[in-house]
């Protein structure tokens, strides 16, 4: 286990993932009806919501009081959920004036991540996939670490329950939702829609 002392900041020389084609069928499928649990209490459906949702999805939210996994740091887009999370929260508003809302999804369970919600100050929800129902039935890419099953960083932009935009492979993960509030702002919702 690797003690995390900055769960804030990305270390140096972090390895870059490349895209391996792990979602190029996503692009405009409609998002299955599958009820997550949020960390507000809240049942959602992804594919029920009208208007834009941004979902960016996540391995793990480290804890500062607990180790990472084993070689996390050396694991292919692991490491930077903390920072990613952290930039959607800044830049929340922004998305919010471009009419999307924004949800954060992993595996982990809801009472985990509702510490993350708590420690970082998120105004949005998380979504627990802890039964890994949403991955399989879109088949996301995901990896294994200590005998979890996680969802590889990725960030689906849904338009009235239609996958419109994937970003993969997020890298840096600090700059997604730099990346996010571009592409919408170059790509206005159409009225007729």
């Amino acid at each position: 286990m690797l003690r995390n002392d900055n769960l804030y900041e990305l270390p140096q020389n972090l390895p870059v993932p490349v895209d391996d084609g792990a979602t190029n069928h996503l692009v405009g499928l409609q998002v299955p009806a599958i009820a997550l649990m949020s960390t507000a209490g809240n049942i959602v459906d992804l594919g029920s919501i009208s208007g834009r949702t941004v979902v960016y999805c996540y391995p793990l939210t480290g804890k500062p009081d607990a180790d990472l996994p084993k070689g996390w740091n050396d694991t292919v887009g692991a490491r930077g959920c903390t920072p990613q999370a952290c930039a959607f929260r800044d830049y929340y508003r922004e998305l919010q004036a471009l009419g999307s809302g924004c949800f954060g999804l992993s595996a982990q369970t809801t009472k985990y991540q509702q510490e993350a919600v708590r420690r970082l100050h998120l105004p949005f929800e998380l979504l627990s996939d802890s039964q890994l129902m949403f991955a399989k039935a879109l088949r996301l890419p995901t990896f294994e670490v200590e005998l979890m099953t996680l969802i590889k960083r990725l960030t689906l932009i849904v338009e009235n329950g239609r996958i419109e935009k994937v970003f993969y492979p997020v890298f840096p993960p600090d700059r997604n939702a730099e990346q996010v509030i571009d592409w919408l702002a170059q790509n206005p919702q159409r009225d007729d829609k």
